[in-house]
């Protein structure tokens, strides 16, 4: 695994992470029923993480391939509109708890994370390419 990727692993993957594990670390040591097992705003500040991260890094790449870089911004501001909207559903549910389907909002900002998991990993794994390119 190249250095880029372990880098991305470490510094966005897990740093991402870390609502989540605290949940589950949380879930496990409390009496049933204290807290959530998964909470939907967890997952949407991994995906946050996630696209933060992505157009961090592109920025800070060389100008070779402008439009890919452009299209790869656009995406994440797309994902990050997204979670916000998904932001603002979950606190709509903390007011009115009846309006909003908790358990499909998990499952859609589940999925979402997913999808911006492999988007985040594929992205990196060209940069990575690309790095190791330009050292050589």
């Amino acid at each position: 695994m190249e250095n880029k990727k372990i880098k991305w692993l470490i510094y966005t993957v897990l740093i991402g992470l870390i609502p989540i594990i605290t949940r589950l670390f949380v879930w496990g040591v409390t009496k049933s029923g204290a807290t959530n097992l998964l909470a939907a705003s967890d997952i949407i500040a991994f995906g946050l993480v996630l696209h933060v991260s992505i157009i961090n890094e592109i920025e800070h790449l060389s100008a070779e391939d402008k439009s890919w870089k452009t299209i790869q911004n656009g995406m994440s501001i797309i994902f990050i509109a997204i979670y916000c909207v998904l932001s603002t559903l979950v606190m709509l549910n903390e007011k009115f708890s009846s309006f909003i389907d908790d358990s499909a909002l998990r499952i859609c900002t589940i999925a979402l994370a997913i999808v911006s998991m492999i988007l985040s990993y594929t992205i990196f794994d060209r940069i990575s390419k690309s790095f190791k390119k330009e050292i050589k």
